[in-house]
């Protein structure tokens, strides 16, 4: 960005006040606010302008607040949010709010040409000709565009006081007059009838809201302000409140002015009511649209000029173009052609209604961009958050939520199609520019203060004494990530729904400096081994043995918030590779109350749709809930889709049924998705070992899940994982207590 700073000049606050209370009190104050009193009555109207200003108001005290925590250069609006949400979401809504700047000149030239409907009258009933409104609107256009480009915001600035001038001349004048009508008994002022018009409140509302649109226009003056964090905050806010209390004492004037017939039938009601309103009310609908013009065609180019210089604009070569600025100021010469020529359109065909539309959605888009990044500041606790001015959360949250909620209530369709069209020109401009970062930099500290918030809830009410449901929270260790990838791949199944993961690459060194820079570069390349899909969270370990590092990993709080309650250990199934330092540390994390599992993991390629096989043993029945747990998790992975879960059981002879019942029991009371036709239960041979039945059986499965003990592991640990050569991917399960399904 340009630094403004650097300048030998720059506007105060009034510009800032001047250009959004001349856009707030515009177009639709003279021509439309006499219908809304008539349709929904005073008390009707005065709660649209409460409504309208939940939106107004705090985007006028965010953008207040966001203004005096950083310097706001050049863009406004478009400046806060990109630095915020970043590029690429902030060229997405600039893109869309500037395009609705340019055309609001469009849409405020053509009001001004209503202010000489008396012409266009006399000379058709005079001459009998119907003169397009173009014969006025035109001229002005271009009338307009050429004093902008010749001399600048200063003249324009200048030009505005004058027009802001006879502005409030004409509304002094309207409150001075008296057309003599007294309302009706028990109507009027405190009545909510309507008048002739069927029309809903939030069809009048959609009428109305674009009065209260303009409080953001001086934003756009940004890069041409002394002391931006000053100005905009004093100017936005001071002119929203105004133009809030305007409106309602307005409202008053017209419902004890006028009967609700008059006030919805007749466009220029105003022109009845005011003193010398013949003369007054052209002069003052001609001051208030010009003045919105004038505003919409200062700032729509300066926010053009913002996303050329970010290099933000879907065709690169226009970037350079619109960037450049003229003079001292750095004023924005091409901008601002490009910005009349596309107003001059409009103007020539002269109907806006259905661009006017969209373009109030996409300024509802931006409030509510904006009173959402002051939320997320807010709740995210960011110690560089530091603004001198400061709104309340609570009033940022309204904002945003009333921005959603009236953009549906206006008109639903045009509301999709807006969102529609920005998730559009967001995956162009993301596609475009792949190496600039979206909004995690200020989801970063919401999110980080939701899950600090939620751990400690859940540390503090863990031990209250509710009944405990199994969840795995699952941590490995391994010092062969980029050898082997099983591990991970088994916490991918087991964190994709239902369980946390957590890997641990170690790197076995002392902590060191140059130890340090190998770990961040290992993770950089483990996160983008993993992919952005995966749910396992990734980290690095220096440790300077295998040992320490288990020690100090059972020790670590789960990422869940929740205390991690497995290990998974791996190794080579056919070279035996680790299973000797596995074995080590069996005790050390039982001694931890950690549930393990051991991963014997083979180069052979996965078979999903072979299922996974549960073996259930006499001799470590308590490891049977967890086995059956673990396969229901894994097969809930889209990898598994097309595999099912069978469970095995051998039985003494004659008592086959016996245990089939017995396991089918524990199926449906925890309500498995394991039909009976896949549990087996095989009697007993004392010649064939169970070992070798599992190898017949299970030699095809894509899993295959089997318990042990701890003794078993200590005294003959070779003999436990040995012997299943021929099959593919094991895994052993420990669990330190037997779990209840429920």
């Amino acid at each position: 960005m340009p630094n403004k700073k650097d300048t030998k000049s720059g506007f105060g606050t009034a510009p800032v006040f001047f250009t959004a209370i001349s856009t707030i009190l515009g177009a639709i104050l003279f021509l439309r606010f006499g219908y809304a009193v008539g349709s929904v009555s005073f008390l009707g109207t005065i709660l649209i302008i409460l409504v309208g200003h939940f939106v107004t108001l705090p985007t006028a005290l965010a953008i207040s607040e966001l203004a005096t925590n950083q310097r706001v250069e050049g863009g406004g609006e478009y400046f806060i949010i990109s630095r915020s949400f970043g590029l690429n979401i902030g060229a997405t809504i600039g893109i869309a709010l500037y395009l609705s700047q340019a055309v609001s000149v469009a849409f405020y030239v053509i009001a001004f040409t209503e202010a000489f409907n008396p012409l266009f009258v006399w000379v058709s009933e005079n001459w009998n000709i119907n003169l397009p409104k173009q014969v006025i609107s035109v001229p002005v256009m271009i009338g307009l565009a050429i004093l902008i480009l010749k001399k600048g915001a200063d003249l324009g600035v200048k030009a505005l006081y004058f027009v802001v001038a006879i502005l409030a001349v004409s509304i002094v004048m309207f409150f001075l007059g008296d057309t003599g009508y007294t309302p009706e008994s028990g109507a009027g002022v405190f009545s909510f009838q309507t008048g002739n018009v069927n029309a809903g409140f939030f069809v009048v509302f959609a009428i109305v809201f674009p009065a209260f649109t303009g409080m953001t226009a001086g934003v756009g003056l940004s890069g041409d302000l002394k002391k931006p964090g000053k100005s905009i905050p004093l100017g936005t806010t001071l002119a929203t409140v105004s133009g809030m209390i305007i409106y309602m004492f307005i409202a008053w004037k017209l419902a004890n002015s006028a009967s609700s017939d008059d006030l919805t039938g007749d466009y220029y009601i105003m022109r009845k009511i005011m003193v010398a309103g013949p003369i007054v009310f052209p002069l003052g609908l001609a001051a208030s649209t010009l003045s919105s013009a004038l505003g919409s065609i200062m700032v729509a180019p300066r926010t053009l000029q913002a996303l050329g210089i970010d290099n933000s604009l879907p065709f690169k070569p226009l970037n350079k173009v619109v960037a450049r600025g003229v003079g001292e100021r750095k004023e924005p010469y091409t901008a601002t052609l490009i910005t009349s020529i596309i107003a001059l359109v409009f103007v020539l065909k002269g109907e806006v209604d259905f661009v006017a539309r969209i373009i109030s959605m996409f300024f509802m888009v931006t409030y509510g961009s904006i009173c959402l990044i002051s939320f997320l500041y807010h709740f995210g606790a960011d110690p560089s958050y530091r603004p001198i001015f400061r709104s309340r959360w609570y009033i940022s949250l309204v904002g945003f939520v009333f921005c959603v909620w009236l953009m549906f209530k206006m008109d639903s369709g045009y509301a999709i199609g807006a969102i529609i069209a920005m998730v559009i020109l967001y995956m162009i401009i993301s596609y475009l520019h792949k190496d600039r970062g979206g909004m995690q930099a200020i989801f970063k500290g919401a999110m980080f203060q939701l899950s600090r918030r939620i751990q400690v809830f859940i540390q503090k009410k863990e031990k209250e004494g509710q009944v405990e449901k199994w969840r795995p929270s699952v941590i490995c260790v391994s010092k062969t990530s980029f050898e082997r990838d099983k591990s991970m791949q088994l916490l991918e199944w087991i964190s994709d729904r239902y369980g946390f993961g957590t890997y641990i690459h170690l790197i076995e060194n002392y902590f060191s400096k140059s130890s340090n820079q190998q770990a961040e570069e290992i993770l950089e390349r483990l996160l983008e081994i993993s992919g952005e899909s995966s749910n396992v969270y990734i980290d690095t370990l220096i440790s300077p043995s295998y040992t320490s590092a288990i020690a100090q990993t059972i020790q670590l709080p789960g990422i869940s918030g929740m205390p991690n309650n497995m290990i998974l250990f791996e190794f080579d199934k056919e070279k035996k590779e680790g299973l000797q330092q596995i074995i080590e540390n069996i005790s050390l994390v039982r001694a931890a109350s950690l549930d393990i599992g051991v991963l014997a993991s083979t180069n052979r390629k996965i078979v999903f749709k072979h299922g996974i096989h549960v073996w259930i043993k006499t001799t470590d029945y308590e490891n049977s809930t967890l086995m059956i747990l673990l396969s229901y998790i894994i097969l809930g992975h889209p990898e598994w889709r097309k595999g099912k879960i069978q469970i095995f059981e051998v039985a003494p002879t004659g008592k086959e049924e016996e245990y089939r019942k017995k396991l089918l029991e524990t199926i449906q009371t925890g309500r498995l998705p394991i039909s009976p036709g896949n549990i087996q239960i095989i009697e007993a041979n004392p010649e064939v070992s169970l070992k070798k039945i599992i190898c017949e059986r299970s030699a095809d499965a894509g899993l295959t899940l089997v318990g042990f003990r701890e003794e078993h592991a200590r005294h003959n640990p070779i003999e436990l994982f040995s012997g299943y050569e021929d099959m593919g991917d094991m895994l052993f399960i420990n669990s330190h207590k037997q779990y209840t399904l429920e």
